[in-house]
């Protein structure tokens, strides 16, 4: 057992950013840890973050900050859509952006593609605070399968189609590595309807400025408009990249009136995080965000 299991194990939880830095939950109670078939998983009760979980040693969703990531990789580009009816999750296994989307009087089918039966398993165990019931909502099919193999064989067998596609992945490298490389984004644009979107997120561009730059690079080798944003990710320790990628569709270019107007006409409510204003000021990157980006 490695240092940071033992702090584990005494309240402590450290997650390193890089091989420089990285922070730590204190005052942590396990509830819960063990090995799938794909990763290693924990379940935390924390001081700060209420219930939260990890894979591989990485946070992924706790119930006190979850809207932050969950409300702005899928309002971001609904709210730009014209109107979302058909969306597919990639990923998403603790159901926050499924119930999201849920929000959508428009929302007719939501298929959630999850690698791991068990953070499923995980989320409806202990995670009622991030799903809120979404995992057994009738509009939701769950899938329980590989999501490049999803996406790139059985998707493109039966010619589905999609106006919005989150990828609520893990990090790049492990079983979400190929879901980051152009052939799997080059798949995804051809199940977008006309009009679709993708969204994802990009990692952090202060301890993780590569990987933001190749995932940015990527998206723009198969899709004519990408839009990077970003904000602040408490569970996350950092600024957080995200970003939009469509054939069509900018959201960096909705007026943030516009987009207020859209989420009372739409009838989303209950977010604590989105509004037209954030919509519109994520996008405005400081100098060097830009150059990293190449913007």
């Amino acid at each position: 057992m490695g240092d940071l299991e033992r702090m584990g194990e005494e309240g402590l939880i450290i997650e390193r950013l890089n091989e420089h830095v990285g922070f730590f939950l204190q005052g942590a109670r396990l509830l819960e840890r063990g090995q799938s078939s794909f990763q290693r998983y924990e379940v935390w009760d924390t001081p700060q973050f209420g219930t939260l979980f990890r894979l591989d040693g990485c946070f992924m969703s706790s119930e006190a900050d979850e809207f932050y990531y969950h409300e702005n990789v899928v309002h971001v580009p609904a709210m730009a859509h014209a109107g979302v009816r058909r969306a597919l999750i990639i990923g998403g296994g603790d159901g926050g952006a499924a119930k999201e989307l849920l929000k959508y009087a428009s929302i007719e089918q939501i298929r959630l593609v999850e690698l791991d039966a068990c953070v499923v398993e995980l989320a409806r165990r202990h995670l009622s605070g991030v799903h809120c019931g979404a995992l057994d909502d009738p509009r939701v099919e769950l899938v329980i399968g590989d999501g490049f193999h999803h996406v790139t064989v059985e998707a493109a067998a039966t010619g589905d189609a999609y106006d919005l596609i989150v990828l609520d992945l893990t990090d790049p490298g492990g079983p979400a590595d190929a879901l980051y490389r152009e052939p799997f984004f080059e798949a995804c644009s051809r199940l977008l309807s006309p009009g679709g979107v993708l969204s994802l997120h990009l990692g952090s561009p202060v301890f993780q400025p590569a990987q933001v730059r190749a995932v940015v690079d990527a998206l723009r080798a198969t899709f004519a408009v990408v839009s990077p944003y970003f904000l602040y990710i408490p569970l996350y320790g950092s600024l957080w990249g995200l970003a939009t990628a469509s054939a069509s569709l900018d959201p960096a270019a909705c007026q943030p009136h516009n987009l207020d107007q859209r989420v009372r006409e739409r009838g989303v409510d209950r977010l604590k995080y989105y509004n037209g204003d954030i919509h519109r000021a994520q996008f405005v990157l400081p100098n060097n965000l830009r150059r990293l980006l190449g913007t």
